[in-house]
């Protein structure tokens, strides 16, 4: 499959928001911790009873089309993928914006903020593409690592975070206020 990436600018955010990010959540990732320090030591798949669909764009605040409420999108890099003429994914990078904690205050730090491929294309290397083209855009702004946030609900994420080199080293419980059986995941990737 040819899979072409491109960049757009943030006034092309309608069509960055129209590609879904839902996905269906048959299981979860649970922390496993050591006995002596409480330091997370792995993940441990658990199939859920009932499956259920995750769709962050239908949380307040949560879609790209409500970003610009949250931080200057136009300060954020976005990658398109297509197929043919069909856009199919996308990303968004943000670096160097002090308002944004994520980025941990660093200059040195990209933040995948978002990552997003149409269900049909899911797992056929457009998540891949979309990753190069963000850690390569990362690399020619001087970013030392790449950094991105997951769940434990999102398995499928966290096992493309794992196999793209991805390091699990902070898991936050009881961060989301909004969902409270959700745990926080943040994955870094050095990019030397």
């Amino acid at each position: 499959m040819n899979i072409r990436i491109a960049s757009e600018e943030s006034s092309s955010i309608d069509e960055y928001a129209s590609i879904p990010i839902a996905f269906e959540v048959a299981s979860v990732l649970d922390v496993t911790q050591a006995s002596s320090n409480d330091t997370a030591t792995g993940l441990v798949e658990r199939s859920l009873e009932h499956p259920y669909t995750k769709d962050y764009d239908q949380l307040r605040g949560d879609s790209p089309l409500e970003w610009a409420n949250r931080f200057d999108i136009d300060q954020c890099h976005f990658l398109v993928a297509f197929v043919v003429e069909n856009r199919v994914g996308g990303a968004a990078l943000i670096m160097d914006l002090p308002d944004v904690e994520m980025l941990e205050g660093r200059k040195d730090l990209a933040l995948l903020w978002d990552i997003r491929v149409t269900p049909a294309f899911r797992s056929s290397g457009v998540g891949s593409a979309l990753l190069g083209a963000a850690e390569t855009w990362a690399t020619s702004r001087g970013a030392a690592e790449l950094k991105v946030e997951t769940q434990n609900i999102n398995v499928s994420a966290c096992r493309f975070y794992e196999s793209h080199g991805f390091e699990l080293r902070h898991v936050n419980a009881g961060v989301y206020e909004r969902l409270p059986n959700e745990v926080q995941l943040l994955w870094y990737k050095s990019l030397y």
